[in-house]
Protein backbone atom coordinates (compact mmCIF):
# COMPACT_ATOMS: atom_id res chain seq x y z
CA UNK A 1 0.00 0.00 0.00
CA UNK A 2 1.38 3.24 -0.96
CA UNK A 3 0.46 4.99 2.05
CA UNK A 4 3.33 7.97 2.64
CA UNK A 5 1.93 10.35 -0.15
CA UNK A 6 -2.31 10.02 1.12
CA UNK A 7 -2.17 9.20 4.84
CA UNK A 8 -4.10 6.20 4.56
CA UNK A 9 -3.14 4.72 7.65
CA UNK A 10 -2.01 0.57 8.03
CA UNK A 11 -3.75 -1.12 10.63
CA UNK A 12 -2.89 -4.71 11.65
CA UNK A 13 -6.22 -7.05 12.49
CA UNK A 14 -4.81 -9.66 14.73
CA UNK A 15 -4.51 -6.93 17.36
CA UNK A 16 -8.12 -6.34 17.54
CA UNK A 17 -8.61 -10.49 16.91
CA UNK A 18 -6.23 -11.51 19.06
CA UNK A 19 -4.56 -8.49 20.59
CA UNK A 20 -4.09 -7.55 24.13
CA UNK A 21 -6.49 -4.70 25.37
CA UNK A 22 -4.33 -1.65 25.05
CA UNK A 23 -3.74 -3.51 20.94
CA UNK A 24 -7.49 -3.47 20.56
CA UNK A 25 -7.91 -0.05 22.07
CA UNK A 26 -5.50 1.41 19.37
CA UNK A 27 -6.62 -0.56 16.60
CA UNK A 28 -10.06 0.41 17.03
CA UNK A 29 -8.99 4.22 17.73
CA UNK A 30 -6.71 4.27 14.74
CA UNK A 31 -9.74 2.77 12.36
CA UNK A 32 -12.16 5.41 13.42
CA UNK A 33 -9.98 8.61 13.19
CA UNK A 34 -8.85 7.47 9.61
CA UNK A 35 -12.65 6.77 8.91
CA UNK A 36 -13.29 10.28 9.99
CA UNK A 37 -10.75 11.79 8.25
CA UNK A 38 -10.28 10.30 4.87
CA UNK A 39 -12.50 7.11 4.59
CA UNK A 40 -10.25 4.19 3.74
CA UNK A 41 -7.89 2.36 5.62
CA UNK A 42 -5.19 -0.53 4.51
CA UNK A 43 -5.45 -3.87 6.34
CA UNK A 44 -2.91 -6.44 7.26
CA UNK A 45 -3.60 -10.07 8.76
CA UNK A 46 -7.04 -10.27 7.22
CA UNK A 47 -8.88 -13.43 6.77
CA UNK A 48 -8.40 -14.16 3.35
CA UNK A 49 -5.15 -16.16 2.33
CA UNK A 50 -2.92 -15.55 -0.36
CA UNK A 51 -3.28 -19.00 -2.06
CA UNK A 52 -7.25 -18.31 -2.10
CA UNK A 53 -6.40 -14.26 -3.48
CA UNK A 54 -4.52 -16.19 -6.30
CA UNK A 55 -7.22 -18.96 -7.28
CA UNK A 56 -9.36 -16.45 -7.61
CA UNK A 57 -7.87 -13.69 -9.78
CA UNK A 58 -6.85 -16.79 -11.98
CA UNK A 59 -10.50 -17.69 -12.08
CA UNK A 60 -11.79 -14.69 -12.46
CA UNK A 61 -9.36 -14.28 -15.44
CA UNK A 62 -10.61 -17.13 -17.34
CA UNK A 63 -14.40 -16.26 -17.16
CA UNK A 64 -13.61 -13.01 -18.80
CA UNK A 65 -11.24 -14.82 -21.30
CA UNK A 66 -14.60 -16.27 -22.20
CA UNK A 67 -15.99 -15.82 -25.48
CA UNK A 68 -18.76 -13.38 -25.42
CA UNK A 69 -21.86 -15.47 -26.07
CA UNK A 70 -20.75 -17.71 -23.70
CA UNK A 71 -20.74 -14.94 -21.18
CA UNK A 72 -23.63 -13.27 -21.98
CA UNK A 73 -25.39 -16.94 -21.21
CA UNK A 74 -24.98 -16.07 -17.64
CA UNK A 75 -26.52 -12.55 -17.54
CA UNK A 76 -29.70 -13.06 -16.27
CA UNK A 77 -32.51 -10.31 -16.87
CA UNK A 78 -34.70 -8.92 -14.23
CA UNK A 79 -32.10 -9.38 -11.75
CA UNK A 80 -30.65 -5.91 -12.00
CA UNK A 81 -27.40 -7.33 -12.21
CA UNK A 82 -27.30 -8.43 -8.59
CA UNK A 83 -26.28 -11.91 -9.73
CA UNK A 84 -24.27 -13.69 -12.40
CA UNK A 85 -22.55 -11.74 -15.58
CA UNK A 86 -23.11 -7.71 -16.76
CA UNK A 87 -21.84 -7.11 -19.59
CA UNK A 88 -19.59 -3.71 -20.58
CA UNK A 89 -20.63 -0.50 -19.95
CA UNK A 90 -23.93 -1.33 -18.80
CA UNK A 91 -23.19 0.36 -15.10
CA UNK A 92 -22.23 4.07 -15.05
CA UNK A 93 -21.63 6.37 -11.71
CA UNK A 94 -24.62 8.10 -10.10
CA UNK A 95 -24.12 11.09 -11.44
CA UNK A 96 -23.01 10.56 -15.50
CA UNK A 97 -25.10 9.08 -17.97
CA UNK A 98 -21.38 7.55 -19.70
CA UNK A 99 -21.19 3.90 -19.19
CA UNK A 100 -18.07 2.55 -17.16
CA UNK A 101 -15.72 0.76 -19.29
CA UNK A 102 -16.18 -2.52 -17.38
CA UNK A 103 -17.99 -5.70 -16.96
CA UNK A 104 -18.18 -7.81 -14.18
CA UNK A 105 -19.65 -10.81 -12.35
CA UNK A 106 -21.91 -11.05 -8.68
CA UNK A 107 -21.83 -13.17 -6.31
CA UNK A 108 -24.27 -13.15 -3.62
CA UNK A 109 -25.14 -14.72 -0.04
CA UNK A 110 -25.15 -18.27 0.75
CA UNK A 111 -27.90 -18.61 2.71
CA UNK A 112 -27.76 -21.96 4.53
CA UNK A 113 -29.56 -21.71 7.89
CA UNK A 114 -33.32 -21.96 6.38
CA UNK A 115 -32.98 -18.02 7.66
CA UNK A 116 -36.16 -16.70 5.52
CA UNK A 117 -34.24 -14.13 4.45
CA UNK A 118 -33.45 -16.31 2.04
CA UNK A 119 -36.37 -15.78 0.12
CA UNK A 120 -35.31 -12.17 -1.01
CA UNK A 121 -32.35 -13.66 -2.87
CA UNK A 122 -31.45 -14.92 -6.07
CA UNK A 123 -29.48 -17.99 -6.48
CA UNK A 124 -26.22 -17.67 -7.38
CA UNK A 125 -25.19 -18.22 -10.78
CA UNK A 126 -23.11 -21.29 -11.57
CA UNK A 127 -20.62 -21.25 -14.86
CA UNK A 128 -20.06 -24.65 -16.14
CA UNK A 129 -17.13 -23.91 -18.43
CA UNK A 130 -15.25 -23.48 -15.19
CA UNK A 131 -15.79 -25.97 -12.73
CA UNK A 132 -13.95 -24.44 -9.71
CA UNK A 133 -14.91 -20.85 -10.48
CA UNK A 134 -18.21 -20.91 -8.14
CA UNK A 135 -16.38 -23.12 -5.25
CA UNK A 136 -13.67 -20.19 -4.97
CA UNK A 137 -15.71 -17.39 -5.37
CA UNK A 138 -17.64 -18.66 -2.30
CA UNK A 139 -14.56 -19.24 -0.19
CA UNK A 140 -13.66 -15.86 -0.96
CA UNK A 141 -16.71 -14.51 -0.28
CA UNK A 142 -16.92 -16.11 3.26
CA UNK A 143 -13.62 -15.32 4.44
CA UNK A 144 -14.49 -11.44 2.93
CA UNK A 145 -17.56 -11.38 5.05
CA UNK A 146 -15.91 -12.57 8.19
CA UNK A 147 -13.01 -9.92 8.16
CA UNK A 148 -15.69 -7.57 7.51
CA UNK A 149 -17.34 -8.36 10.38
CA UNK A 150 -14.55 -8.07 12.65
CA UNK A 151 -14.03 -4.68 11.26
CA UNK A 152 -17.79 -3.63 11.91
CA UNK A 153 -17.28 -4.90 15.55
CA UNK A 154 -14.45 -1.95 15.81
CA UNK A 155 -16.26 0.65 14.30
CA UNK A 156 -18.99 -0.47 16.73
CA UNK A 157 -17.12 0.13 19.64
CA UNK A 158 -15.63 3.14 18.38
CA UNK A 159 -19.08 4.43 18.12
CA UNK A 160 -19.39 3.56 21.70
CA UNK A 161 -21.88 0.77 20.52
CA UNK A 162 -22.09 -2.88 21.82
CA UNK A 163 -19.32 -4.45 19.93
CA UNK A 164 -21.82 -7.15 18.46
CA UNK A 165 -24.04 -3.87 17.51
CA UNK A 166 -23.77 -5.19 13.98
CA UNK A 167 -23.87 -8.75 14.01
CA UNK A 168 -27.40 -9.65 13.86
CA UNK A 169 -27.92 -7.12 10.99
CA UNK A 170 -25.40 -8.33 8.62
CA UNK A 171 -25.81 -11.71 8.90
CA UNK A 172 -27.02 -13.27 5.82
CA UNK A 173 -26.64 -9.31 4.46
CA UNK A 174 -27.38 -8.97 0.77
CA UNK A 175 -23.38 -8.32 0.28
CA UNK A 176 -21.55 -9.00 -3.10
CA UNK A 177 -18.56 -10.08 -4.12
CA UNK A 178 -17.72 -8.35 -7.35
CA UNK A 179 -14.96 -9.62 -9.75
CA UNK A 180 -14.47 -6.39 -12.51
CA UNK A 181 -12.32 -6.72 -15.95
CA UNK A 182 -11.42 -3.39 -17.42
CA UNK A 183 -10.44 -4.42 -21.09
CA UNK A 184 -7.64 -2.76 -22.80
CA UNK A 185 -8.85 0.33 -24.63
CA UNK A 186 -8.52 0.24 -27.87
CA UNK A 187 -9.81 3.67 -28.80
CA UNK A 188 -10.39 7.27 -27.63
CA UNK A 189 -12.49 7.07 -24.93
CA UNK A 190 -15.42 9.55 -25.48
CA UNK A 191 -16.49 10.64 -21.99
CA UNK A 192 -15.88 7.23 -19.26
CA UNK A 193 -13.22 6.66 -17.71
CA UNK A 194 -13.13 2.92 -16.65
CA UNK A 195 -15.07 4.14 -13.35
CA UNK A 196 -16.43 6.74 -12.74
CA UNK A 197 -15.84 9.20 -9.26
CA UNK A 198 -18.23 7.79 -6.58
CA UNK A 199 -18.98 6.37 -3.31
CA UNK A 200 -19.42 2.81 -2.50
CA UNK A 201 -23.93 2.53 -1.75
CA UNK A 202 -23.08 -0.33 1.37
CA UNK A 203 -21.43 -0.73 5.15
CA UNK A 204 -18.03 -1.45 4.12
CA UNK A 205 -16.35 -2.19 1.30
CA UNK A 206 -12.90 -4.81 1.23
CA UNK A 207 -10.69 -4.36 -1.99
CA UNK A 208 -8.61 -7.16 -2.46
CA UNK A 209 -5.66 -5.61 -4.69
CA UNK A 210 -5.99 -4.82 -8.30
CA UNK A 211 -3.87 -6.30 -11.30
CA UNK A 212 -3.23 -2.68 -12.43
CA UNK A 213 -2.60 1.43 -11.49
CA UNK A 214 -6.41 3.35 -11.72
CA UNK A 215 -7.68 4.00 -8.18
CA UNK A 216 -7.55 7.53 -6.74
CA UNK A 217 -9.41 8.36 -3.35
CA UNK A 218 -10.71 12.45 -3.57
CA UNK A 219 -9.07 13.95 -0.24
CA UNK A 220 -9.91 17.02 1.64
CA UNK A 221 -8.07 19.07 -0.63
CA UNK A 222 -9.86 18.26 -3.34
CA UNK A 223 -6.89 16.32 -4.88
CA UNK A 224 -6.84 12.66 -6.56
CA UNK A 225 -4.48 10.66 -4.92
CA UNK A 226 -3.39 7.37 -6.28
CA UNK A 227 -4.01 4.22 -3.94
CA UNK A 228 -2.26 0.79 -4.60
CA UNK A 229 -2.52 -2.40 -2.82
CA UNK A 230 0.89 -4.33 -1.19
CA UNK A 231 0.06 -8.31 -1.47
CA UNK A 232 -0.47 -8.78 2.08
CA UNK A 233 -2.88 -5.85 2.48
CA UNK A 234 -6.52 -4.90 1.53
CA UNK A 235 -8.29 -1.82 1.28
CA UNK A 236 -11.87 -1.36 3.45
CA UNK A 237 -13.10 1.98 2.96
CA UNK A 238 -16.64 3.25 4.27
CA UNK A 239 -19.50 3.15 2.11
CA UNK A 240 -22.92 5.53 2.32
CA UNK A 241 -24.58 3.44 4.52
CA UNK A 242 -22.46 3.78 7.01
CA UNK A 243 -21.92 7.33 6.53
CA UNK A 244 -25.57 8.07 6.26
CA UNK A 245 -26.24 5.67 9.83
CA UNK A 246 -23.24 8.04 11.93
CA UNK A 247 -24.83 11.24 10.15
CA UNK A 248 -21.97 12.05 8.17
CA UNK A 249 -19.50 11.28 11.17
CA UNK A 250 -17.64 8.46 9.26
CA UNK A 251 -16.57 9.32 5.76
CA UNK A 252 -17.91 7.79 2.31
CA UNK A 253 -15.00 9.28 0.12
CA UNK A 254 -15.08 9.74 -3.49
CA UNK A 255 -13.15 7.61 -5.30
CA UNK A 256 -12.73 6.62 -9.15
CA UNK A 257 -10.66 4.18 -11.49
CA UNK A 258 -9.03 6.22 -14.36
CA UNK A 259 -7.74 5.55 -17.38
CA UNK A 260 -3.79 4.38 -17.98
CA UNK A 261 -2.07 6.72 -19.73
CA UNK A 262 -1.96 5.96 -23.39
CA UNK A 263 1.39 3.65 -24.06
CA UNK A 264 -0.79 1.14 -21.09
CA UNK A 265 -3.95 1.08 -22.92
CA UNK A 266 -3.49 -2.39 -24.10
CA UNK A 267 -3.17 -3.45 -20.43
CA UNK A 268 -6.54 -4.69 -18.61
CA UNK A 269 -6.99 -4.06 -15.22
CA UNK A 270 -8.88 -6.52 -12.50
CA UNK A 271 -10.25 -5.50 -9.46
CA UNK A 272 -12.32 -7.98 -6.80
CA UNK A 273 -13.98 -5.39 -4.02
CA UNK A 274 -16.16 -7.43 -1.81
CA UNK A 275 -19.48 -5.04 -0.60
CA UNK A 276 -20.31 -5.85 2.66
CA UNK A 277 -24.41 -5.04 2.91
CA UNK A 278 -26.88 -5.48 5.83
CA UNK A 279 -30.23 -7.49 5.40
CA UNK A 280 -32.61 -5.07 4.10
CA UNK A 281 -34.52 -4.39 7.22
CA UNK A 282 -31.70 -2.72 8.73
CA UNK A 283 -32.55 0.75 9.35
CA UNK A 284 -30.04 3.48 8.54
CA UNK A 285 -31.52 6.48 10.66
CA UNK A 286 -28.95 8.78 12.01
CA UNK A 287 -27.71 7.14 15.84
CA UNK A 288 -28.35 9.13 18.08
CA UNK A 289 -25.13 9.50 19.60
CA UNK A 290 -23.76 10.88 16.49
CA UNK A 291 -26.66 13.73 16.09
CA UNK A 292 -25.00 16.41 18.33
CA UNK A 293 -27.63 18.40 20.50
CA UNK A 294 -29.99 20.90 19.66
CA UNK A 295 -29.41 20.02 15.64
CA UNK A 296 -31.44 17.62 13.37
CA UNK A 297 -29.91 14.35 11.53
CA UNK A 298 -28.65 14.93 8.31
CA UNK A 299 -30.20 12.33 6.49
CA UNK A 300 -34.01 11.48 6.62
CA UNK A 301 -35.19 7.63 7.84
CA UNK A 302 -34.38 4.52 5.41
CA UNK A 303 -33.96 1.05 5.53
CA UNK A 304 -31.24 -0.38 3.69
CA UNK A 305 -33.02 -2.09 1.17
CA UNK A 306 -35.36 1.15 0.57
CA UNK A 307 -31.93 3.13 0.20
CA UNK A 308 -29.95 0.10 -2.34
CA UNK A 309 -33.52 0.12 -4.67
CA UNK A 310 -33.14 4.18 -5.10
CA UNK A 311 -29.35 4.11 -5.64
CA UNK A 312 -29.74 0.59 -7.84
CA UNK A 313 -32.15 3.02 -10.11
CA UNK A 314 -29.43 6.14 -10.08
CA UNK A 315 -26.27 4.05 -11.03
CA UNK A 316 -28.36 2.29 -14.46
CA UNK A 317 -28.83 -1.26 -12.51
CA UNK A 318 -32.19 -1.29 -11.78
CA UNK A 319 -35.43 0.41 -13.78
Amino acid sequence: MSLHNMGIPSVDLADFIRGTAEQKKHFVESLGKAYEDIGFVAVKNHLIDEATVKSLYDEVKAFFDLPEETKKKYEVPGLAGQRGYTSFGKEHAKDSNAGDLKEFWHFGQYVTDGDPIGSEYAENVEVGELPSFNAIGKKAYRDLESTGRYMLRAIALYLGLDETYFDDKIHNGNSILRPIHYPPITSEPKSAVRAGQHEDINLITLLIGASAEGLEVLNKQGEWVPVTALPDHIVVNVGDMLQRHTNNKLKSTTHRVVNPPREKWNTPRYSIPFFLHPRSEMRLDCLPGCVPAGTEPEWAPISAGEFLDERLTEIGLKK
